[in-house]
C-alpha cells in the first residue's frame, strides 16, 4: 500500500471512527446568541459570536429550523458547523456584507469578496448536515449577465468573470484536515460553489449542489480544486452550469509565478447532471497537475463532455499520472475531449486601445507569456472503462505540434456515437480492447500525430 493509498484508507476510517472515542463537543445554538431564523434582518454577526466562542473549546455550532440571513462567516480551527435538517443559511444580497480579502479567483491572484462560508488559515473544521446553504444566487448571476452584455462589444468578454464581483459560496483556502458533506445541499452560488485552495488534506463526502434554481447561474462550478493536495472527493451529486467536478491550477503569467501543482487528488462515486464535463482537467493549468484519479463518475443527457481536459497557449503547465476509468456517460455529447485552445475569448486577454483607469488585476491579465513556456504539457494518462451511449462525436481531440498529448493509454471503451471524431497533435497514444460503433461508419481520424497508417489498424491494437 503506497503513501497516497494509505492517506485515502485512513481519511475514510477516520471519518468512520471520529467521535466515538471522545466525548460529545459542546453545542453552541446560534438562536441563544441572538439569531431568529426568520430570514428577515442581517444576522451574520449573532452566528460569527457563536462560532467564535465554539472555536474556544472545540465546539459544534448549530441552529434551530428556521432561514439565517447573513453575510459571510469564518469557521475557525476546531469546530463543526452543523447545519440541520430544516434550517438554512442564505446569503446576503448586498456586496457590502462580504468583505474585500486577497485569494485567487480563476487562476489569478487577486483581492476579491469572501465566500459565504470561509475557511481561512484553519485546520481541524468541520461544515455537515442535512440542511441548505443557499447564496441566493440569481442577482449575482444577472449582475455578470448584465456587465458582459456591455463588455462583450468592447472586446473584454475576458474580463467579465474578474470584473463582476460575485460571492463563492464555500472557500477553503490555506487550510487543512476539513471535511465537508453529510448530506448538506449547497444552492444558487453567486459564482463557484466550492474552492479548494492552497489546502491540503480535505474531504467531501455527500454533498449536493444545485446552481439552476431561479435562472442560468454563469460560471457556477460546483467542486474546484485549485493548487492543492490530498483531496478526497466523493458521493457528490452535481447540477451547475459550468465544470462540475474540476481540477485547477492558475492562469498564465500569475499561475506561473505562483506555481503551486494539484496533486494526489480521488474524484469518485459521484454524479453530474449537469456541467461542462464528468470531470475537468483545466483551464487553469499552470502550475502543473499529477497523481490524479477519478472513477464512478455518471453523467447524464445534456452533459457536453466526459473526459475534458482544457487549456491555452499562454498557460504552460503540465499533467501527468493521470487515471480516469470507470465512467457512465448517457447522452454526453463528446465522450473524450481534450483542447489547448480553449474558448479564444476568455483564454486570450488584450486591452483594447483607448481604454482608461485599467486595473492592476488586468495588467496581471494580459502580461505575456514566452511562447514555449506558455505551451502546456500533458502525458502519462490511462483513460479505460467507459460506457458512452448517444455521443455525437466519440473523439475531439487537439493540442499544438510543438507540444503533443504524448502517452496515453486507452483502453476498455465501449462508446456509442453519430460519428468517430478526430484526433490531432498526439504521439504514442494506444487505443486497445475498445469497441466504438459510428453511425456513419466513420473511424477517428488521425491528424499530425506520430500513428503509423491509422485507417489500417483495426481496433483492439495499438495506434
Amino acid at each position: 500500500m503506497n503513501t497516497f493509498t494509505r492517506w485515502i484508507t485512513g481519511t475514510v476510517l477516520g471519518l468512520l471512527t471520529a467521535g466515538s472515542v471522545c466525548a460529545a463537543p459542546k453545542m453552541f445554538l446560534v438562536n441563544d446568541y441572538g439569531a431568529k431564523g426568520d430570514g428577515a434582518a442581517i444576522e451574520t454577526a449573532s452566528i460569527q459570536k457563536a462560532i467564535d466562542e465554539a472555536a474556544a473549546v472545540g465546539g459544534t455550532v448549530t441552529m434551530n429550523p428556521g432561514t439565517y440571513l447573513t453575510g459571510s462567516l469564518f469557521l475557525k480551527s476546531g469546530i463543526t458547523l452543523d447545519v440541520p435538517e430544516g434550517a438554512t443559511l442564505i446569503g446576503s444580497q448586498k456586496l457590502e456584507d462580504y468583505p474585500m480579502l486577497p485569494t485567487r479567483i480563476a487562476g489569478i491572484e487577486m483581492t476579491w469578496p469572501a465566500a459565504l462560508i470561509n475557511v481561512r488559515d484553519q485546520h481541524n473544521v468541520v461544515i455537515t448536515g442535512k440542511g441548505t446553504i443557499d447564496g441566493d444566487g440569481p442577482i449575482w448571476w444577472k449582475s455578470y449577465w448584465d456587465l458582459r452584455a456591455t463588455y462583450e462589444p468592447k472586446g473584454l468578454r475576458w474580463a467579465s468573470d474578474y470584473d463582476a464581483r460575485r460571492p463563492r459560496l464555500i472557500l477553503i483556502q490555506n487550510s487543512s484536515d476539513v471535511q465537508l458533506g453529510g448530506g448538506i445541499l449547497l444552492k444558487r452560488s453567486g459564482f463557484w460553489t466550492v474552492q479548494i485552495l492552497y489546502s491540503h488534506d480535505v474531504h467531501l463526502d455527500g454533498v449536493t449542489i444545485r446552481n439552476n434554481e431561479g435562472g442560468r447561474g454563469p460560471s457556477t462550478d460546483g467542486i474546484d480544486i485549485d493548487s492543492s493536495r490530498k483531496v478526497l472527493v466523493e458521493h457528490a451529486d452535481i447540477d451547475v452550469n459550468d465544470d462540475a467536478l474540476c481540477l485547477k491550477a492558475g492562469r498564465d503569467s500569475d499561475g506561473l509565478r505562483v506555481n503551486r501543482p494539484t496533486e494526489d487528488i480521488v474524484i469518485r462515486d459521484s454524479i453530474v447532471r449537469r456541467g461542462a464535463a464528468a470531470i475537468t482537467i483545466g483551464s487553469e493549468t499552470s502550475g502543473g497537475f499529477r497523481n490524479i484519479e477519478a472513477y464512478n463518475i455518471t453523467a447524464l443527457s445534456g452533459v457536453p463532455s466526459g473526459v475534458l481536459f482544457k487549456s491555452a497557449h499562454t498557460r504552460g503547465g503540465f499533467a501527468r499520472d493521470i487515471r480516469i476509468h470507470d465512467l457512465t456517460l448517457e447522452g454526453v455529447a463528446i465522450p473524450i475531449h481534450i483542447t489547448m485552445n480553449w474558448n479564444p475569448s476568455y483564454s486570450y486577454a488584450t486591452i483594447p486601445d483607448g481604454v482608461k483607469d485599467i486595473p492592476s488585476y488586468w495588467v496581471t491579465l494580459t502580461t505575456k507569456v514566452p511562447e514555449q513556456q506558455g505551451l502546456p504539457h500533458f502525458r502519462d494518462v490511462h483513460i479505460w472503462n467507459i460506457k458512452a451511449t448517444g455521443a455525437r462525436s466519440a473523439f475531439n481531440v487537439a493540442a499544438y505540434p510543438n507540444a503533443t498529448l504524448d502517452d496515453f493509454r486507452l483502453d476498455h471503451l465501449d462508446i456509442d456515437a453519430a460519428t468517430a471524431g478526430t484526433i490531432a497533435n498526439v504521439k504514442n497514444w494506444t487505443l486497445t480492447d475498445s469497441n466504438i460503433k459510428t453511425q456513419d461508419g466513420s473511424r477517428p481520424v488521425f491528424t499530425d500525430s506520430a500513428v503509423t497508417d491509422p485507417k489500417d489498424i483495426p481496433y483492439g491494437e495499438p495506434r
